[in-house]
């Protein structure tokens, strides 16, 4: 009998043996197909075709693609800002292009400086002899910027354009946190660091509605000359001062009220647009379904795009979403990752310059400080540093910016915000209001501090809001150096608050206004490099041929949940991107934000419509599950 289980052990063991081996080799499998990418299709005469269902941003997020299969909530597919540009670039000199189309009903919008680079590329496509034209079911700020660079704009009968401009409100947890008796501990430098304000009070400060309305102000300013240079006979005032009475002269038919000011040329559904399109650019020999028309998608046409790589190289980082530490991203900015890119690009003895895309509302201390310090390796060498400012680069994002010999934003670019704080909730006086207590025995004031149950006691308070001060500290003599200021100088300037691309450039926060090309320009002069000497290379973002099986199986159920038809739709997704926004910022109060922050309120909303950074993904919950 002894003889007979030992034999039956062993035959157990091989079989859990082989089941593991089969069941890995499944996984690795199934990943395998998932993750392959399709050859490139052949770009086909007729229309450019950029049907945008999702969000451009400067920097996409990867795909898991188990996450794609079993995500509870929809995944919004993201859009590189860059990747478009190039692309429309490209068609207008491209002959087999007859016009550039664009299908934004399920646009979700990326920022004012993404809108203009693309308005700016369409505006070129349409002078080259490529008409563009666009349809919606619904036009917002985002998507109606990007309308107004079109040849002819058109919307649905149902349809509707509405313009908000920039602003709101947010929540304000002070009230029910005191109310819960949890007592959030706020650390922080800054008369208008009003980051830590949701969480101990229950309205903003008079400082932090200045200054954002002062930042609103230019926004909305820069917003109104862009569309109103690109579309002249926009009734913008009208529509925007007076919008209710607006919409009721046309008898409360959004569409023809769109019409009759301006924002749209024509009216007509989809199979109406589409037929129209076809009589300019040819009918679809692939597709026989109504309003159907000849067509490259953005993906084949991007994919067939030649890179040209003469010269050396001007290596570019991005620095996209919030900064963390670690490894996150790309689409979050790993403080680690980034670094090590930077020191990667170093490595390389070609090396003409180097650019550093700030789109990012800053975060971790620790994180920026680590790419802060990997661009003065670099600059050491004597290498140019140059940096370009996208929609934000504003707390954390203007700390990376400082090491720059040169730096570039745009009017629109969000940015400033020089500060520091910490927040801490402790439990003490929400535990004993249902009879919990805590007691002991110290041997120093240090003792089990800090200790988030029991309390903290005066000297931990007060040991933390020193070395915030000395954070800040830290950060204005960074930037006082970079500038060449007094450090005073720095302190009027900064003390939390946010400035447009157009305010820093005044106060010299900034140097100069262009976007990334003019700050590869200026790179490749500062490396005295000329004309076809030199080529961007951009770093840890490569441009894939295609896109995964899984994210092209995917694509057509992305984003389906956040379409906005009509003006109902669009306040519940309004009200939706409200509750992710409280719920980012309730996850950076009970653990998201660890150590010193230096982090822009006013830059959280794109924070918000992104997913939050997973660095382990589905192969690190799987193992966790096995062990």
């Amino acid at each position: 009998m002894v003889f007979a289980r030992k034999v039956w052990k062993l035959l157990v063991g091989i079989k859990d043996g082989l089941v593991l081996i089969f069941m890995l080799l499944f996984f690795a499998l199934l990943y395998a197909v998932l993750t392959m990418r399709p050859s490139a299709e052949a770009v086909r005469d007729g229309a450019l075709f950029l049907q945008l269902d999702g969000v451009v941003v400067e920097e996409p997020s990867p795909i898991d693609p188990f996450e794609a299969i079993f995500a509870p909530g929809e995944l919004v597919t993201e859009y590189r800002a860059r990747d478009l540009v190039a692309s429309i670039e490209d068609a207008a000199e491209d002959d087999r292009i007859k016009a550039v189309v664009l299908d934004l009903s399920r646009f979700l919008g990326g920022g004012f400086v993404h809108m203009q680079e693309i308005g700016a590329a369409l505006e070129a496509a349409s002078e080259a002899g490529k008409p563009v034209y666009v349809h919606s079911l619904f036009y917002t700020d985002d998507s109606m910027l990007l309308a107004a660079h079109a040849d002819e704009v058109w919307l649905d009968p149902l349809g509707a354009a509405l313009i908000a401009g920039p602003g709101g409100e947010g929540l304000y947890f002070g009230g029910l946190l005191d109310r819960l008796n949890i007592n959030v501990r706020v650390y922080k430098v800054g008369t208008f660091k009003d980051a830590v304000e949701p969480f101990s009070q229950q309205r903003a400060s008079p400082e932090s509605l200045a200054a954002r309305q002062a930042l609103y102000d230019d926004l909305w300013e820069l917003y109104r000359q862009e569309v109103v240079r690109a579309r002249p006979d926009m009734q913008i005032e009208r529509i925007t001062s007076a919008p209710a009475e607006w919409i009721e002269g046309a008898n409360g038919d959004t569409a023809q009220a769109a019409l009759d000011a301006g924002l749209v040329d024509k009216l007509g559904s989809w199979e109406e647009f589409g037929e129209y399109i076809a009589d300019k650019v040819g009918e679809s020999r692939w597709d026989e379904s109504a309003g159907a028309f000849a067509h490259t998608d953005f993906d084949t046409y991007d994919a067939n795009r030649s890179v040209d790589e003469p010269g050396r190289p001007i290596a570019v980082v991005t620095v996209a979403g919030e900064i963390v530490d670690g490894d996150a991203g790309p689409g979050t900015a790993g403080g680690d990752r980034i670094a090590d890119l930077i020191d990667e690009a170093a490595t390389d003895d070609d090396l003409a310059a180097l650019v550093l895309r700030v789109d990012s509302p800053g975060g971790s201390v620790t994180a920026s400080d680590a790419i802060r310090r990997a661009l003065l390796r670099v600059k050491a060498k004597d290498i140019p540093i140059v940096v370009s400012m996208a929609n934000v680069a504003a707390s954390g994002g203007y700390w990376v910016s400082t090491p720059a010999d040169r730096i570039f934003a745009e009017p629109g670019t969000i940015t400033g915000s020089i500060g520091i704080f910490g927040i801490i909730p402790t439990f003490e006086d929400f535990l004993a209001d249902y009879d919990v207590y805590t007691d002991g025995v110290r041997t120093t004031p240090l003792s089990g501090q800090p200790d988030p149950i029991a309390g903290f006691t005066p000297e931990i308070d007060r040991i933390i809001q020193a070395n915030i001060e000395a954070g800040y500290a830290r950060f204005v003599g960074i930037v006082a150096e970079n500038r060449g200021w007094d450090p005073a100088r720095v302190d009027t300037v900064g003390q939390g608050r946010v400035w447009s691309g157009v305010a820093a450039r005044q106060n010299g926060l900034v140097d100069a206004m262009g976007g990334l090309n003019t700050a590869l320009a200026y790179a490749a002069e500062a490396a005295e490099l000329g004309e076809g000497e030199w080529h961007a290379r951009y770093l840890g973002t490569e441009r894939q041929q295609f896109g995964t099986l899984i994210e092209q199986l995917t694509r057509d159920e992305r984003g389906t949940d956040a379409v906005a038809r009509d003006v109902i739709s669009y306040a519940a997704q309004r009200r939706k991107l409200a509750l992710q926004l409280a719920s980012v910022r309730m996850e950076r109060l009970v653990g998201g934000a660890a150590g010193m922050q230096a982090l822009c309120l006013e830059c959280e909303a794109g924070v918000a419509a992104r997913p939050i950074a997973d660095e382990g993904g589905f192969w690190t919950r799987l193992a966790s599950y096995l062990r």
